[in-house]
């Protein structure tokens, strides 16, 4: 590595080479201590069921493997420890002084999928051909820094394709937005920042959390709690909150009380004094941003009404108001209320604003809760998802493998009585082929000496392991799936792609994948081919590798 080029290093300090399994270090140490370290192998990174139920996966993490590979050197202190661990302790000196202490990535070539591609069971994500020790020893921390992030990003994609459908479909459903706010629910502090970073990946549209805006640059969403609501009793709280209009100092109090009294009147003049207070309160200090959450105590008797008199009174002072944040009950009923009486303010006194105003869902929202909304229909315009996005509930992991399939050349296979369990032999390409109406058909993989499937060529594609599973195709397009990211000393191959350059390519592939693919219910399977000569060398290596049982 060249050190001058000061490479950036991951946004985690924690994501270092001590970031690893301890039986790594000690099969690099037998590697060493054999003479094998510098073994030409390669090893690939690929899961073998997709998540949720679903059909596909959103692959991402590639820019953090960048930074780490880039970045990836033993300190001192790091090997003081290692050889001070009782299962390293009788390993040579110069294991840790020569060999740890000079250790870099300036031997490794990486091959990836684009980040944010959407991916499909057993297609190597990452392709690694490195010496064995130094495949060996960043084994856990790629599985690390690729599980999680493309866990995230399909709940992620999946939401988004609840909550809006299809960009391409143009309904008013496209024009939902949606906003991570499971910071406090994450799996600590990496957990949340890495939940609302691959959730932009996925398809968000921002975040609560302001550590990840200050990072990523990506946009924060907020407003307030029920505490601050809660914080407020009684109107004379608020009889000095004022804001300026035409260079003159005006108090919110008196006006927001004129409509109350003597324009509504009635049952509005019932509305809670403490809420009131709050939200006058709110508007004085952000009348250009005034959303409230308006559920604290009675959402259609209280809380909308509330908002109603305070936004007409910041209006009338020249701002525009933002909306209502809804966090309990029946959301499809309260924000088609709500909406009803913001359209019947906006006839009574003419006020367009009202017909612009965003409603804000924040309650325990899922996958589940989000479909169900669609199909009852509600007039929510920004979903706000926690526990559930930033948790994956419906499935904590993604269960990535990294598997040694060739060295010095040779291929190497594991074989198990679990059929998906079993490894596809060498080292592979895959090709995405596309037919006559735009959409993917089929990944396919070839070994790497086979020439690659062309446009408008029939190509024989056989089920890895079913062999009366096979099909024809004669593509219209053959997009190469992996590219060089990381070469040797050279390092980074290319620009890194930004978030949301991340977040356009994922919403592109939705659009362009069968919809059968990525629907809720029965998805189909993309189907993951292998060409007929890697299909033959498997069935040989396993045949070959398999024991012959013996029957008394």
């Amino acid at each position: 590595m060249d050190p001058s080029s000061s490479p950036t290093p991951p946004t985690n300090n924690l994501v270092t080479p001590m970031l690893t399994d301890l039986y790594q270090i000690t099969m690099v140490y037998a590697y060493w201590k054999q003479k094998r370290h510098e073994d030409e192998s390669v090893f690939e990174l690929f899961f073998r069921k997709n998540p949720f139920g679903g059909e596909y996966t959103i692959f991402c993490g590639l820019d953090e493997i960048l930074k780490h590979l880039s970045t990836f050197k033993f300190s001192k202190s790091d090997i003081d420890y290692l050889r001070s661990t009782p299962a390293l302790t009788h390993c040579e000196p110069e294991f840790f002084d020569d060999y740890l202490a000079n250790l870099d990535c300036s031997s490794v070539r990486i091959y990836s999928m684009q980040e944010g591609r959407m991916v499909f069971p057993r297609v190597p994500l990452l392709t690694i051909v490195a010496p064995l020790a130094v495949g060996q020893i960043i084994e856990t921390t790629l599985l690390t820094l690729v599980n999680f992030p493309s866990l995230v990003a399909t709940n992620a994609c999946r939401m988004v394709l609840a909550a809006k459908g299809q960009a391409s479909t143009g309904g008013k459903e496209s024009n939902i937005k949606m906003v991570e706010f499971g910071t406090r629910r994450a799996q600590g502090p990496d957990g949340a920042f890495s939940a609302s970073k691959y959730s932009i990946m996925g398809g968000f549209d921002g975040t609560s959390n302001v550590l990840a805006g200050k990072l990523l640059g990506v946009p924060i969403s907020g407003t307030h709690a029920h505490a601050f609501v809660q914080a407020h009793i009684s109107l004379d709280e608020v009889k000095n909150v004022s804001i300026m209009a035409d260079g003159e100092e005006v108090f919110l109090l008196p006006r927001v009380l004129k409509y109350r009294d003597e324009v509504f009147g009635g049952s509005w003049k019932k509305t809670n004094d403490g809420e009131l207070a709050a939200f006058i309160s709110y508007g004085g200090s952000f009348p250009d941003a005034f959303l409230c959450l308006i559920d604290t105590f009675d959402t259609l008797e209280s809380g909308c009404p509330n908002f109603i008199m305070v936004a007409m009174v910041l209006n009338d002072l020249g701002h525009t108001p933002k909306g209502v944040r809804l966090d309990s009950g029946d959301l499809s009923y309260l924000s088609l209320e709500c909406t009803k009486m913001f359209h019947q303010m906006s006839k009574r006194f003419d006020r367009e604003f009202f017909l612009n105003l965003d409603i804000v869902a924040s309650n325990d929202i899922n996958e589940d809760v989000l479909h169900s909304l669609h199909s009852h229909g509600h007039a929510i315009t920004v979903f706000g998802v926690g526990t559930n996005l930033v948790t994956c509930q419906a499935q904590p992991a993604l269960g990535c493998v990294y598997k040694l399939v060739e060295i010095h050349g040779e291929s190497r296979i594991k074989i198990s009585e679990t059929i998906e369990k079993i490894l596809i032999p060498g080292r592979k390409e895959a090709y995405r082929l596309y037919g006559e109406k735009g959409y993917p058909l089929l990944d396919l993989m070839v070994g790497k000496d086979e020439d690659p499937p062309k446009p408008g060529e029939r190509i024989i594609c056989r089920h890895p392991f079913e062999g009366e599973k096979r099909c024809a195709v004669t593509p219209k397009r053959v997009l190469k799936l992996h590219e060089l990211v990381f070469d040797k000393e050279q390092g980074v191959v290319g620009e890194v792609q930004t978030i949301d350059e991340s977040r356009k390519f994922v919403t592109e592939q939705i659009d362009v994948i069968d919809q059968d693919v990525v629907r809720r219910i029965n998805p189909a399977a993309y189907k993951v081919s292998v060409s007929e000569k890697l299909f033959r060398h498997l069935h040989t290596m396993w045949q070959e590798n398999a024991p012959i049982r013996e029957i008394f």
